[in-house]
């Protein structure tokens, strides 16, 4: 296989079209359709479906893209570092962070990463929605209790657990009356919540009051005394060390767990290596308590 014309075909593949490949890479347009169709005479396989206005993989032509995109990039990446003399990591890192956690620590996570990796161009996007690592070119991404995926392999980071809280002002009813709520998301109808406290397990039946979109303002919204929510330990950590929320029990259910995702490949690049152990330094135990001191220092 002609592995300059497999490169080429990577490239416009990544980019979505020729003319867009032949801009980003100041390449000839019409050399890179030849060297594509050349590819494809070579594979008797149709790699692209070319139509009017746009430009799309077949099946083959996506298993190709996904299968051998990396292991080019881990091509250039070695032959960059024999030249140079070294291994330091280089080039473009994308990551995908959950809204949360960018919140919290991916500023500061990133800033030192870029101080310990300067010729690494690190870019984070925040979204919660499941991403297309292959389709939007993500290196790496960070997710909450992913569902499994079969084209991913990772590892946990950091542990959590949600916990139901209140302001210090209201205390826990004990004739069953419904507690004033902050949710996120809409206020829905009145429930009830299950908890499980030092005694054993216990419900409270609760009426929403504020449904808020995000975490962070929940939090506040409990601050400033709005009601109870059921919030990440790690996030009101200090607030029930300081005795300005009180901890009515453990939310029932798993914990939260991080986890990094990356495409199952046999050899990951060196800058996603060298971010992973950036998380593990950071994250030595993967604790709740560990985020909340991180988040805090």
């Amino acid at each position: 296989m002609d592995l300059l014309a497999l490169a080429d075909f990577n490239l416009v593949a990544r980019h979505g079209g020729f003319g867009k490949a032949s801009r980003a890479a100041g390449r000839p347009k019409a050399t890179l359709s030849r060297r594509v169709s050349e590819l494809e005479a070579s594979l008797d396989l149709r790699l692209f479906e070319r139509g009017a206005r746009a430009l799309k993989l077949t099946e083959e032509g996506r298993a190709l893209f996904e299968r051998t995109g990396q292991l080019l990039t881990e091509l250039e990446e070695t032959a960059t570092a024999i030249a140079s003399g070294g291994h330091s990591p280089r080039g473009r890192l994308r990551i995908s962070s959950p809204l949360l956690f960018s919140q919290l620590a991916m500023g500061k996570l990133a800033a030192s990463f870029a101080l310990k990796y300067p010729e690494v161009r690190l870019e984070v996007t925040t979204e919660d929605r499941p991403v297309d690592m292959i389709e939007e070119a993500y290196d790496l991404v960070i997710r909450v209790n992913p569902a499994p995926d079969d084209s991913l392999v990772g590892r946990i980071f950091l542990h959590d657990r949600l916990v139901v809280v209140a302001g210090a002002d209201l205390p826990r009813p004990e004739d069953g009356s419904a507690v004033p709520v902050v949710v996120r998301g809409p206020a829905g109808p009145d429930d009830t919540w299950n908890m499980v406290t030092p005694t054993g397990k216990a419900k409270i039946a609760v009426s929403p009051v504020l449904g808020l979109s995000s975490i962070i303002m929940v939090r506040d919204a409990v601050r400033a005394g709005a009601g109870a929510a059921r919030l990440p330990v790690s996030l009101v950590s200090h607030d029930l060390a300081a005795g300005t929320m009180m901890h009515w029990g453990d939310v029932e259910g798993p914990e939260i767990a991080l986890w990094t995702l990356y495409p199952t490949r046999r050899l990951l690049s060196a800058r996603v290596s060298a971010f992973l152990d950036h998380l593990k330094e950071a994250f030595p135990k993967g604790t709740p308590d560990e985020l909340a001191a991180y988040v805090g220092s």
